[in-house]
């Protein structure tokens, strides 16, 4: 019904920038919070940043300064800035948006399938 869609990850060193990007789409009748969420090796998957359909947003503690997120909602796409990349920034990184659909007014949750990004020292 819905399919999240994420682009930009990517290989970088330590202090370098990456952007990525997330489009939603399929059966949307409207997005609510779309958010960012990584994942590293024997790690728990943890919130990156998130913003709300009003444009409101919240970061990890360990990336705030450091990393921005956006969103275009006439595109239903989210994006998040990386700055300053560290070792430790190295995960997957995965998409998620809180989804009201065409076929019913709940309010679901979806994931993108992951992008890798890598920082090295």
């Amino acid at each position: 019904q819905v399919q999240l869609v994420e682009s930009g990850g990517g290989l970088v060193q330590a202090g370098g920038s990456l952007r990525l990007s997330c489009v939603a789409s399929g059966s949307i009748r409207r997005i609510n919070a779309m958010g960012w969420y990584r994942q590293a090796p024997g790690k728990q998957r943890e919130l990156v940043a998130d913003i709300s359909s009003g444009g409101s947003t919240n970061y990890a503690d360990s990336v705030n300064g450091r990393f921005g997120i956006s969103r275009d909602n006439a595109k239903n796409t989210v994006y998040l800035q990386m700055n300053s990349l560290k070792p430790e920034d190295t995960a997957v990184y995965f998409c998620n948006a809180l989804v009201v659909t065409n076929t019913s007014w709940v309010t679901r949750s979806y994931w993108g399938q992951g992008t890798q990004v890598t920082a090295s020292s």
